[in-house]
Parts: C-alpha cells; sequence; structure tokens
C-alpha cells in the first residue's frame, strides 16, 4: 500500500473524529448527542462504522510503526459490534470516550 495512500486514510479517519467532535459540540455534548436518535446518533455510529472500516483496510507494519495496533484492533471491534448488532450497541460505553 502506497503511503499516499495511508495517508489519505489517516486523513479520512482524522476527518470522521472531527465531525464527532463537531456533532458532540454542536449538542453540549455526547451524551446528548447519542439521545439524538434522528441526527447524532445514526451519525455518530457511521462515523465509527467508517473508522473502523478505514483502519481495517490500512496496513499493519504501518500500524505497528506508530505503536497503533492495540487502537486498530479496538476501533475494528467496534465496527464489527456496530455493523452486527446495531440495536444492541450499548451507548454507555460510547459515553466513555
Amino acid at each position: 500500500m502506497s503511503f499516499e495512500s495511508m495517508g489519505a486514510k489517516c486523513e479520512f479517519v482524522l476527518r470522521m473524529i472531527e465531525n464527532i467532535n463537531t456533532i458532540s459540540k454542536r449538542h453540549k455534548g455526547i451524551v446528548a448527542a447519542l439521545s439524538d436518535e434522528i441526527e447524532a446518533r445514526p451519525a455518530i455510529l457511521m462515523a465509527l462504522l467508517q473508522i473502523g472500516e478505514t483502519i481495517n483496510k490500512m496496513d499493519a507494519a504501518f500500524l505497528q510503526n506508530f505503536d497503533l495496533e492495540s487502537e486498530a484492533r479496538g476501533a475494528c471491534n467496534v465496527r464489527n459490534f456496530i455493523a452486527h448488532d446495531y440495536l444492541g450497541v450499548d451507548l454507555g460505553l460510547l459515553r466513555l470516550s
């Protein structure tokens, strides 16, 4: 995988994190944002899905170089949980971050 491709993936992940922060600020906090079932909660969960999916496609050696293997696994696990058990997502876990 090319360095440019890895850079683009990193930029995308950062943009998704910024989106989550923006949504949270608009709602005066993550708890209120996750309570908004119409717009904010689906947007946050989709951003988390996209983060996990993008990280899953990143080169393992790249992640190792930055000592991000554990965080990458965690992001992929969150993605899998949301994707496969959407109604069972424990929003309390998301509020901790």
